[in-house]
């Protein structure tokens, strides 16, 4: 080579490279492992929110259907019927909403429940 490089530098050159390279990849590579394991610790905590949530929301529906099967227990003519369950179509950003909607529903229950009474009583 004319211009002064030699073979061996030009080496070290291409060797030096190689290792700021490889400690470029190695450098993304942890932080590429520092971010998903972020990620992951996120989702498992989502994953334990969401079922936590699922587990108010199952025992806010037992409490309210107990309540109306108490005020039910009386009426002969209604069937016996089962737990409430889970609908899978039901989307999960409207849980509050059913939530919410549980109790003016229990309320015309009890309104109706107590308008049989009445004229039951007057019969």
């Amino acid at each position: 080579m004319d211009d002064g490089i030699t073979a061996a530098m030009r080496y070290k050159e291409i060797v030096g490279l190689a290792r700021a390279s490889a400690e470029n990849l190695r450098s993304w590579e942890v932080a590429r492992a520092d971010e998903l394991e972020a990620r992951l610790a996120e989702a498992h905590q989502a994953v334990a929110d969401a079922a936590e949530r699922e587990q108010r929301a199952v025992d806010r529906a037992s409490r309210w259907w107990k309540m109306a099967q108490h005020n039910v227990e009386g009426l002969t003519w209604l069937p016996e019927d089962e737990e409430p369950r889970p609908v899978p179509t039901a989307r999960a950003g409207y849980l509050e909403k059913y939530l919410e909607e549980v109790k003016p529903s229990y309320q015309e229950l009890v309104q109706a429940v107590l308008s049989l009474g009445w004229r039951a009583k007057r019969s």
